[in-house]
């Protein structure tokens, strides 16, 4: 017969806020009406109902927020294997278990040690075992069961924003859409009414509501105006449990601002403007500003400022300022004090924007009255035309009257006028006025060939008051009488062939008259009466203002004759009538059988031989060059090379020139003893610097020689010693040159010139053991021993 082992677990169900109240050792006394009992035996599991018990067993509900002072009790394990002797141990595992959910291991009561808050995890898994103290293996199949958290209402509700901004237009209808507000609740909306929110508004009625499910905020008041009120602010609260009575709640401010319509028209503060304006204002120059009010801003304020009527509808203007939004009043014409003082304008401002919508309110525009006062001032003269255009004929004599102007002073006063010519623009004064009645008149002849306009400048001031003058431009035409004679158009120089037929053409004229005919030229053409007879050509004129030349005879004959000069008659058709007798000048060459001019007398005409001014100058411009290079060829062979310091390679010698004082350059190598600077051991005592001569002769001293052991700094020191001491030592900078290798060498002293001015003979045998890097050296003076040796 099989065992069954039954594993129960109860747990409460009914009024578990009281029970969770009631001490432990009385919650393990007794358990509630209803519970629930779990039978495991083997690997199977079943479900042992009592009668009236429909709950799933694996599941269990415990409130958050628990303030006992006691642990929460949870429920109770309990398996059919506990004899109630302590063997069995009863353990628990999972979500929280050991630390927030614990249980005695003897008893099996399951307790939480701490408050649950279901928005922070709202379901907990755990599982339960028996097992036998002494072996430690279970007795029982391990049992999952869930612990749910039972949601009360401990969080308010919070709206997504702490400050709403909105904004509507002003005159807005009834129900006007303005914002929507959302508030949200962490508690469980599943349980309960703790997450379900209702709106409210507790500040800003009566001119908005709100919606209690949605929280839609819309216009409660019609016709909310911006000019007098622009912000609102407004409380909306929301509240949990259906906002019953208990709940929880949030709260938030909505700021809303009325926007801007065109619903007032512009007006002005008064009715009547006045303003001055000299009668000597500049065109486009501001009168006066007048601004007419709006209510709205922004484009809805934008105001056009028109004139209307007036008697100065036509003498002034009035533009918008759209900074401002004021009215400018300029002037169009010319004042004139003693014509018009005074205008009366009526000046319209309207809006550029009108919301039809608002219509019923009324006209969007106003009107004002503007009085302009006219200022008379002192004006300068006034000619009575902008400019005078006069003629004059170039023949009339000097002092002629030519035209006058006429200028007076606009103002009441009528001071007295003088005039005058602005030199600047009659430099050769050829014109002069009048001071007194302005009558222009000449003052040298004129020429409409030479200038046909003279454009003058008449200066009209009055005479009390000089500052007040004007200008205005006269022009002057000269006009053209028949004062010049028709001439050739171009100088005419011909020829004519040793065996030309007679009656054939040689040359065709043209003329030309300076002066100007209305109905055009008409010139005659005629031979000199001295020529006319005697002529051996003839002149034909075409009546076109030309003629033409042909020959009289059949031959000529260069030798007798080589050049003739045929004087032409050129008259015009003018009144006066003018003429002139022009030369044509026909050489005699001759010609090949076409006609064609092989020679002349006058070669130069067709063959020149000889060269031209150009040619000239360029030919002596070659001989100039020739000349100067020359010149420098035998200057640069003049100059002489110096002789090289080393003739060969067998002459090796020092040479120090210097060029720090004042000798006599590179060719001058006696300003020093080069011997002495070689060797200074063969000074000589008795001689000077030959480069300057010194004012007072000092006998030089002689140098202490150097012993051979002194060092350098030592031997250094005794000539810098000795030149500073030395009263024939130069005041300038002087080079000095210190041979001496110093101590410690080796190679002893390299330097040659102390060898030079010796008459000993030097053995430089030993430059050969020196190795390959002295040979050179070794090989030349090794020459130069063989030399003086041979």
């Amino acid at each position: 017969m099989r065992t069954y082992h039954c594993f129960w677990l109860l747990f409460w169900a009914g009024q578990p806020l009281q029970s969770f109240l009631t001490p432990l050792s009385e919650r393990t006394s007794g358990f509630p009406e209803k519970e629930k009992v779990l039978v495991l035996s083997g690997n199977s599991r079943q479900d042992l109902h009592r009668s009236k018990r429909s709950w799933m067993w694996n599941q269990f509900f415990l409130l958050e927020e628990y303030t006992g002072t006691d642990y929460q009790y949870v429920g109770k394990l309990h398996s059919d294997q506990d004899k109630g002797d302590g063997s069995l141990k009863y353990i628990l595992s999972g979500d929280g278990a050991g630390d927030l959910f614990i249980i005695n291991e003897n008893t099996g009561d399951i307790q939480a040690t701490k408050r649950l808050d279901r928005e922070e995890k709202p379901v907990y898994i755990l599982r339960a075992q028996a097992i036998n103290r002494r072996t430690g293996r279970p007795v029982e199949p391990e049992s999952e069961f869930i612990i749910k958290i039972h949601d009360i209402n401990d969080n308010e509700p919070m709206f997504t924003k702490d400050v709403y901004n909105a904004s509507i237009p002003e005159m807005s209808d009834v129900g006007t859409f303005v914002v929507q507000v959302t508030a949200t609740d962490a508690d469980d909306p599943t349980y309960g009414n703790s997450a379900k929110v209702v709106y409210s508004i507790l500040q800003g009625q009566p001119y908005f509501s709100v919606e209690s499910e949605t929280g839609i905020i819309k216009t409660a008041l019609l016709n909310m105006d911006r000019e007098n009120r622009e912000q609102y602010q407004v409380v909306i609260q929301a509240k949990d449990m259906g906002g019953q009575m208990g709940g929880l709640s949030g709260t938030t401010t909505v700021n809303i601002t009325l926007t801007d319509v065109n619903d007032n028209p512009p007006r002005f503060p008064q009715s009547t403007y006045q303003f001055r304006a000299p009668e000597s204002t500049p065109l486009d120059y501001p009168v006066g500003r007048i601004k007419a009010n709006d209510a709205d801003v922004d484009e809805n304020a934008e105001i056009e400022y028109s004139i209307t009527e007036g008697d100065g509808y036509d003498m002034f203007g009035i533009t918008t300022d759209k900074e401002t939004q004021e009215g400018i009043i300029t002037v169009k014409k010319a004042l004139d004090f003693e014509n018009k003082n005074l205008y009366i304008l009526k000046v319209e401002a309207t809006n550029t924007h009108v919301d039809p919508r608002f219509l019923y309110l009324g006209p969007f525009k106003d009107s004002a009255t503007v009085r302009i006062q006219v200022e008379d001032v002192d004006e300068p003269p006034m000619f009575s035309r902008p400019a005078y255009i006069m003629e004059v004929k170039e023949d009339v004599p000097v002092n002629s009257v030519i035209g006058t102007v006429t200028a007076q002073d606009p103002d009441a006063a009528k001071n007295p006028v003088k005039y005058s010519v602005d030199r600047h623009t009659d430099m050769d004064r050829v014109f002069n006025i009048n001071s007194g009645n302005g009558s222009i008149f000449t003052s040298k002849p004129l020429d409409r060939e030479t200038l046909l306009w003279h454009n003058i400048t008449v200066i009209a001031a009055e005479i009390n008051n000089p500052k007040q003058s004007s200008r205005v431009p006269v022009f002057i035409k000269v006009l053209d009488v028949n004062d010049n004679a028709p001439e050739f158009a171009m100088f005419y120089e011909t020829f004519v062939c040793e065996n030309a037929k007679a009656e054939q053409l040689i040359q065709t004229l043209s003329a030309v008259d300076k002066d100007d005919s209305y109905n055009g030229h008409q010139f005659s053409f005629s031979l000199a009466p001295e020529a006319a007879s005697s002529s051996n050509f003839t002149l034909q004129d075409n009546r076109d203002n030309t003629a033409g030349i042909f020959t009289r005879k059949t031959r000529y004959n260069r030798h007798e004759t080589s050049t003739y000069f045929l004087p032409v008659v050129i008259s015009d058709n003018d009144y006066p009538i003018q003429s002139s007798t022009e030369t044509v000048t026909i050489r005699v060459c001759a010609c090949d059988h076409r006609g064609k001019m092989l020679s002349c007398n006058a070669e130069a005409l067709i063959h020149p031989t000889g060269l031209s001014t150009g040619a000239l100058i360029a030919i002596l411009l070659c001989i100039i060059i020739l000349l100067v290079t020359v010149v420098l060829f035998a200057a640069l062979r003049r100059q002489r090379k110096k002789e090289p310091l080393i003739i060969s390679k067998e002459d090796i010698r020092d040479n120090i020139v210097s060029y720090n004082d004042e000798g006599g350059g590179e060719e001058d190598t006696q300003a020093f003893d080069i011997g002495t600077l070689r060797n200074p051991e063969a000074i000589d005592d008795n001689k000077l610097r030959r480069d300057i001569v010194p004012e007072t002769l000092f006998m030089p001293r002689r140098t202490a020689t150097a012993r051979d052991n002194t060092d350098v700094r030592d031997f250094i020191n005794q000539r810098l010693k000795e030149n500073d001491t030395d009263p024939t030592a130069p005041p300038y900078d002087s080079l000095a040159t210190y041979a001496y290798e110093g101590n410690g060498s080796v190679a002893e002293s390299l330097s040659s010139l102390e060898s030079v001015t010796t008459d000993g003979d030097q053995d430089y045998d030993y430059l050969s053991d020196w190795g390959p890097r002295f040979k050179k050296l070794a090989d030349m003076y090794g020459s130069m021993d063989s030399d003086r040796d041979s």
